[in-house]
């Protein structure tokens, strides 16, 4: 009786706990997207009082439209990333969960093995891979770069849903003449709807907060990201930190909202592979 009840004032206050550390950078940059400078540095974690439209004025006023330019290349590069791995997963995904021929094994362990090698490690190839193929410094290389890298993690999470769906509906719409083309855009894709989502949910936000492979990829100077962005913003001697945490909340707004419109099925597409059906 005494560890439940324990448990039962204990589970709150973690849960309490880290909501508070979870959510105190985002109040910082809250209450400080609305204050003046000498006002940020006075207090940076007081309310603003009175509160100010200037950082985000001078955020949109800037002459080389830094913002502007960064929200653009973010979503182009994020909206056909996740889109080319997403339609790319779910066919290799699909076929490798209904395949029993020993190569699907072997390209399920070379992805598998994708997974394990960060980033930065294998960023030296790449670049000298775009260079020979003319992609570096080119959003058409930074989209080739993500989808190689992103394709594994796709591919994993789709395998996973497709064991729960029925073989028996592909083979009830093969006997009707459907090839296997067709049966897997309009009887199986159509059921990957919450794995899907969480796909496009996990690699836009990673895409989109990614900072190393665009700066390496498209350089400080040719080209940027939001990302990229607060960075070039920031500077060697900035003095306006209420331009920067402006910059950085408008930055985080588009992949809010995109996070808000597909986490219906978020949840479910995570745990929707658990159960083999």
């Amino acid at each position: 009786m005494t560890d439940g009840r324990t448990h039962a004032w204990l589970r709150p206050l973690v849960a309490l706990f880290l909501s508070v550390v979870f959510f105190l950078p985002l109040y910082l940059v809250l209450v400080n997207v609305f204050k003046p400078s000498a006002a940020i540095v006075a207090d940076p974690a007081g309310l603003p009082a009175p509160p100010t439209l200037a950082n985000l004025a001078a955020v949109f006023s800037r002459p080389d439209h830094l913002f502007l330019f960064g929200l653009i290349n973010s979503i182009a590069v994020t909206a056909l990333s996740i889109t080319i791995v997403t339609v790319l997963s779910a066919m290799l995904g699909h076929y490798l969960a209904r395949s029993r021929h020993v190569m699907a094994k072997v390209v399920m362990v070379m992805l598998i093995c994708g997974l394990m090698i960060p980033v930065p490690v294998i960023l030296s190839p790449i670049t000298a891979v775009l260079k020979s193929l003319g992609m570096m410094t080119t959003l058409q290389g930074l989209i080739l770069v993500n989808v190689g890298y992103y394709v594994p993690f796709g591919v994993l999470l789709f395998m996973g849903f497709v064991r729960s769906v029925p073989l028996e509906l592909e083979q009830a719409a093969e006997l009707d003449g459907a090839g296997k083309v067709r049966v897997f855009w309009q009887v199986v894709f159509p059921l990957l709807r919450p794995a899907s989502a969480s796909v496009l949910i996990f690699l836009g936000v990673w895409i989109w907060n990614d900072f190393l492979t665009p700066l390496i990829i498209l350089g400080p100077d040719s080209g940027t990201t939001v990302t990229v962005g607060v960075y070039r913003a920031i500077g060697q001697h900035q003095s306006d930190f209420g331009a920067v945490f402006a910059f950085m909340f408008l930055a985080t707004l588009p992949i809010l909202v995109f996070y808000l419109a597909l986490q219906k099925n978020f949840v479910k597409g995570l745990t929707g592979g658990a159960v083999k059906g």
